[in-house]
């Protein structure tokens, strides 16, 4: 008898402007602000059961702002304190080339989420994306992610949903039953 394979919905996080305030290159851990409610809106997601990822570019390390051991040791520390709020982030995947390398792993290319589905059994038509750039909501329809979410005050085409922060957005899914 054929075991059937389960699929899990996820959610995929842009980092800067979304997990912590974007203050532009964020390297060291004095730099970096969760953003307000971002706590609250992640267990939403935890309490339906979703997976979640981290999916960022982080072209400061291809044009040389900081190195590798910089991002690295800032994720730690920022999954730690996910951790201390019982936030598991299943994984990180990020984009460390400069936009002029072309590559396919930088948004809104689908390197990144092809990694995670080599890895994980994603149903990506009931999964979610939330970020705060065009590439971001462009990855999600490039990758068949069914519904994003925008942050911020930019215009970005075919989100899903768009909200200024990350409060709005919290508010919005404890009002509404749609995960």
């Amino acid at each position: 008898m054929k075991s059937k394979t389960l699929f899990h919905k996820a959610l995929f996080l842009d980092r800067d402007g979304v997990i912590n305030i974007d203050h532009g290159y964020v390297s060291k851990i004095e730099d970096f602000e969760f953003n307000d409610g971002i706590f609250e809106l992640l267990h939403l997601f935890i309490k339906k059961e979703y997976k979640l990822f981290i999916v960022t570019n982080q072209s400061g390390i291809g044009r040389g702002y900081y190195s590798q051991n910089d991002f690295e040791t800032l994720t730690t520390w920022m999954l730690a304190e996910l951790k201390k709020q019982n936030i598991n982030i299943e994984s990180v995947h990020y984009c460390n080339h400069a936009p002029e390398e072309n590559c396919a792993c930088r948004k809104p290319a689908t390197g990144m989420v092809d990694e995670i589905l080599a890895q994980q059994n994603i149903d990506l038509k009931n999964s979610w994306l939330i970020g705060d750039k065009q590439s971001d909501i462009d990855l999600a329809k490039n990758s068949g992610i069914g519904s994003t979410i925008a942050i911020g005050e930019r215009d970005i085409e075919n989100a899903t949903h768009s909200f200024s922060t990350i409060v709005e957005a919290k508010e919005f899914f404890l009002k509404n039953s749609l995960l």
